[in-house]
């Protein structure tokens, strides 16, 4: 059986999920990685068997028989990593969101292009089993004509540091949690055109930590006058809650990715693990189990091995995560002014929270 042989850049948790997702996936070999500290890289490689690892992702590139990378590394260097992996011949998959801004996003692009290969964007949420129902719903008419969507992403903030630096992430929750509603709004709804966006944000609990938001509230109104509200949040506690509703002119649906799919427990001593952005394991808690399945990861990677073994189009693409980086920087503008950006929508400016900060 042909195999794509992957590398990982990155060491940190979602290049963890990377590699269990990956593993569990026949078509797949991870066969190198690569991360700026050498300890945190080699204990990584360890842990996940991979036979060959790096400090500097360009080595990497090198390995002849290295068919596709996956981008696991800060916001900031994103674009630099897929310019130097198309031309170097690799296919690219690149968490969210796509890089820090639209000129960046048109250079990634630009390049994969002209290198003929594939850059696939990573957003999970098309491949969540719940939210792959959700959007079948949808689809065939159950819910009547869907007016209203919302999707919903709330924790009590990000794993590493460099989240809270908005110099190499961008800016806030927005940039961290809402692009995934984004992406979701976009495919749930057939990717219609924008209308409006309008966004509130804050930054409540985190002042010591971050310039950037972390708390917002999105309005998105697309073609027909349909609608989509995103509420993101650094600062809920309890570990990570994410839902999506879809609400029709004939019934309505809900979509909760944790307490339904989880173990009610009580425990009062504590153990190991939760779920995701949860600190305390005493007393009454929701133990998720296949937590990487349940959030779509396996089935991302998947789709995306198939894509470069069979030369088929990806579900998300590069050009998605351009659109999603298109309606971050509006939401950051429409908070800063204090009113709806219409689109079609571009802006020059560097990272999206200049737009809001500077109001």
């Amino acid at each position: 059986m042909k195999k794509v042989k992957v590398g990982l850049i990155g060491s940190g948790f979602i290049s963890e999920i990377h590699a269990k997702s990956l593993k569990n996936i026949v078509q797949a070999e991870i066969i190198a990685c690569a991360s700026p500290t050498e300890k945190h890289i080699k204990d990584f490689a360890d842990r996940f068997r991979i036979p060959e690892w790096f400090t500097d992702y360009r080595k990497m590139l090198e390995i002849n028989e290295l068919d596709m990378i996956i981008i696991g590394a800060p916001n900031n260097v994103h674009a630099q990593i897929t310019i130097d992996a198309a031309k170097a011949g690799k296919h690219i998959v690149c968490e969210k969101p796509l890089c820090m801004n639209l000129k960046e996003a048109d250079a990634m692009i630009e390049a994969c292009d002209t290198a003929k290969v594939k850059l696939m964007y990573a957003e999970e949420l098309c491949f969540t089993p719940k939210y792959v129902k959700l959007k079948e719903l949808c689809d065939s008419g159950a819910l009547g004509n869907v007016y209203l969507v919302k999707q919903s992403e709330k924790h009590d903030g990000p794993h590493a540091e460099w989240f809270w630096d908005v110099n190499r992430s961008g800016g806030g929750v927005t940039v961290d949690m809402g692009c995934h509603a984004f992406a979701f709004f976009r495919w749930i709804y057939g990717n219609p055109k924008i209308k409006s966006i309008y966004a509130d944000m804050a930054t409540i609990v985190h002042k010591d930590k971050t310039d950037g938001d972390d708390l917002a509230t999105i309005i998105i109104t697309f073609e027909g006058g349909r609608k989509a509200i995103a509420e993101e949040s650094w600062i809920k506690k309890g570990g990570m809650d994410d839902r999506a509703e879809a609400y029709g002119s004939e019934g309505l649906s809900y979509a909760n990715l944790h307490m339904d799919i989880s173990l009610k427990t009580y425990s009062e001593k504590g153990y190991d693990y939760v779920v995701e952005k949860a600190p305390i394991s005493k007393g009454w808690s929701y133990t998720i189990y296949e937590e990487e399945w349940n959030y779509g990861f396996p089935q991302e990677f998947q789709h995306f091995i198939d894509c470069v073994l069979n030369n088929k189009e990806p579900l998300i693409t590069g050009k998605d995560g351009k659109a999603v980086m298109e309606m971050i920087f509006a939401a950051y503008e429409s908070a800063g002014k204090g009113c709806k950006v219409l689109f079609p929508y571009t802006t020059d400016a560097n990272k999206p929270i200049d737009l809001w900060l500077n109001k």
